[in-house]
């Protein structure tokens, strides 16, 4: 696939979510793409491969740009479990003002979103190599994201209420679902269910969770 063909695929897959995409976004999510299709020859990133084009760009561009209307300007971010990067890397693409955590487990991967941030000159983002849970001991990172984001988490009690405690007051988690995971059945307090999106026109079951965090009473 050539920069051309990509910027073309992605401005016809972008109308068909209702999302406007600059000439310099896409030129750094081809960028980001290049970069993941590299990588990924000699670790398993993702399980897209060029002849699956639309769907890869739909999966980890489009989404992630649909979700960016839930985002305020100039919010603090954390991904968990950022693997490829993707949503957290599209997003922050299109919203240059926030301020970005990727948070993911294992090493090698890490060692790919630096390179990321590196080769795409990305400012105010962070890559913390460990499970969320571990993040959860320290006392600087509680209550300080206004959106929490994840792909494919599974929507457990406990895990949702670990997340939570990320979360200002008034925040939100945007959680990329697909298939039969994409409705939460036990939303534990503070959280409370917001509203279930379609991501993807082609996609029905491709749905974005978002689930708000109570403010705290006066």
């Amino acid at each position: 696939m050539t920069a051309r063909d990509f910027k073309a695929r992605l401005a016809r897959r972008g109308r068909r979510a209702s999302v406007k995409i600059t000439a310099p976004v896409a030129d750094r999510l081809w960028a980001y793409l290049e970069l993941l299709l590299r990588w990924n020859r000699k670790m398993n990133l993702t399980g897209f491969k060029e002849s699956d084009a639309d769907v890869a760009i739909d999966r980890l561009l489009i989404e992630p740009l649909v979700a960016v209307r839930h985002i305020p300007t100039g919010a603090a971010l954390i991904d968990i479990g950022s693997g490829n990067g993707s949503p957290a890397i599209p997003i922050k693409l299109a919203v240059e003002s926030l301020a970005l955590v990727m948070v993911e487990s294992k090493a090698r991967k890490c060692a790919f979103l630096r390179e990321a941030l590196r080769v795409l000159d990305i400012g105010d983002a962070t890559v913390e190599n460990a499970r969320f849970e571990e993040l959860l001991a320290r006392p600087d990172l509680h209550e300080t994201q206004d959106i929490v984001t994840a792909r494919a988490l599974r929507l457990e009690s406990r895990t949702l209420l670990g997340l939570q405690a990320f979360l200002k007051p008034g925040g939100r988690m945007l959680l990329f679902q697909t298939g039969s995971t994409a409705e939460p059945s036990n939303v534990p307090l503070p959280l409370e269910p917001a509203a279930i999106l379609p991501l993807s026109p082609d996609t029905p079951s491709n749905r974005l969770v978002i689930l708000a965090k109570r403010p705290a009473r006066p």
